[in-house]
């Protein structure tokens, strides 16, 4: 990625123990930007801060910036507010303050949202049973295409558009350009 001039803006999870270890106990924010987002039924207030002295960071092709988004999201539940908070960590080889760093991560869990929640949910991909390659890629294909066309064609709602197409054959066909 480094050789082809790509910038990279990752999480940091489990897998990258050490690192994420290091990025934990050495984080010095140098530049925060904090904003606040309501909707849905729940509050979420985002503190993310940047820090680009990597002294006692170990080595990362192209590493630049380290982020910190600290979350506090306040829900109504049944009849209480329920408050939960989460502090993640990413890294990137870009050298952006903060606000348009904060903008790339909301960006990709927009993403995540709308395509990997859709196909877990509505499309039930973690409740199939098949494990067979390269069935599962192809399965992954099929989805995604479905997605798209239900887009193209203008719905919003993935699972209206699901229904629909699978109560009429017509609609089918005129969605996957099938007449």
């Amino acid at each position: 990625m480094i050789e082809s001039e790509n910038d990279y803006l990752g999480a940091l999870k489990g897998n990258h123990r050490g690192l994420l270890a290091d990025v934990k106990e050495h984080f010095k924010p140098e530049q925060t930007f904090d904003s606040l987002d309501k909707g849905h039924g729940r509050i979420e207030k985002r503190s993310v801060s940047i820090c680009r002295d990597l002294t006692n960071i170990r080595d990362w092709p192209g590493l630049k910036t380290l982020i910190r988004v600290e979350s506090e999201r306040a829900e109504l539940g049944a009849d209480m507010i329920v408050v939960t908070q989460e502090t993640r960590y990413y890294i990137t080889s870009l050298l952006e303050d903060a606000k348009p760093l904060a903008q790339r991560i909301r960006g990709y869990w927009g993403v995540e949202n709308k395509v990997h929640y859709v196909r877990d949910v509505t499309q039930g991909e973690d409740a199939s049973r098949i494990r067979t390659i390269p069935l599962v890629g192809l399965l992954v294909q099929a989805r995604n295409m479905a997605l798209n066309l239900y887009r193209e064609y203008g719905w919003t709602n993935m699972a209206q558009a699901q229904r629909r197409c699978s109560q009429s054959l017509e609609l089918l066909m005129e969605v996957f350009r099938m007449k």
